[in-house]
């Protein structure tokens, strides 16, 4: 399993319902999985602290984030490269080999989620940059997370702003690239048939996985709206009520 953190085991960092207990099941049973996130806000270790506060323990070698696959990215394909960040400041512990400048030219801009990082001068000054030629990354292009105020505008908005003010065109590191989901699948040593992706995103989570051979597993919590499902041409394997439901369906 590959479980979503946000809007499927928690909000605003608070444990939804049935979440500590499904955890523990699929822990007993025992099923592999991992949790699969684009959370750029912390690091994975401090992540790890923040779920187990909320009775959620995992290590943190069950965490794949969108800042870690950002870091195997730019280590793989822009060696040595200078990188601009926008937002995301909280996660740059899982960032090893990435060398980052605040001022001056950029070979790279890489875009995190939007948190109190994320600001105008660093967007206008990330696009400045662009047009003098550098390489767009973005971590994700989720559009909202969910938060126990309501929907929040998350960085994928701004990221297509910046590929329409300059023509430049993100590589996407997080969900839902297929290297992602590629690496979940290499972490746990199964085929893509025997895993199965559960999150409150119809698209980045759920459809995604789907198309990379996995099973989709959509829940209606978080940031789930009907109105999108509806509107889908594609549908996913799996509707569940909340994560709650997960060990009824899977028995």
């Amino acid at each position: 399993m590959l479980l979503d953190i946000d809007g499927v085991l928690t909000v605003s960092w608070r444990a939804l319902p049935g979440a500590v207990e499904a955890v523990r099941w699929l822990r007993d049973r025992p099923v592999p999985f991992l949790l699969a996130t684009n959370t750029t806000t912390m690091s994975r270790a401090e992540l790890s602290a923040t779920l187990g506060r909320a009775g959620i323990e995992v290590g943190v070698d069950e965490l794949v984030t969108a800042p870690v696959a950002a870091a195997g990215f730019l280590r793989r394909e822009h060696p040595d490269a200078s990188v601009f960040q926008v937002g995301g400041r909280g996660a740059r512990a899982d960032l090893e080999g990435v060398r980052f400048v605040d001022d001056g030219d950029a070979d790279v801009v890489l875009v995190a989620g939007a948190d109190e990082d994320f600001t105008w001068e660093r967007l206008d000054a990330a696009f400045r940059l662009l047009l003098d030629g550098a390489v767009l990354v973005a971590m994700h292009r989720n559009t909202s997370w969910m938060t126990d105020q309501g929907p929040t505008l998350d960085s994928g908005p701004f990221v297509a702003a910046l590929e329409a003010a300059t023509g430049a065109t993100a590589t996407v590191t997080g969900k839902p690239a297929p290297a992602f989901f590629a690496s979940c699948v290499s972490m746990l040593g199964l085929e893509p048939a025997r895993m199965a992706m559960v999150g409150d995103d119809l698209d980045n989570d759920v459809l995604a996985a789907q198309r990379c051979g996995l099973t989709g597993v959509l829940v209606r919590t978080g940031k789930f709206r009907r109105e999108a499902l509806d509107a889908s041409a594609e549908r996913p394997d799996v509707v569940l009520d909340s994560i709650a439901d997960l060990p009824e369906a899977l028995s």
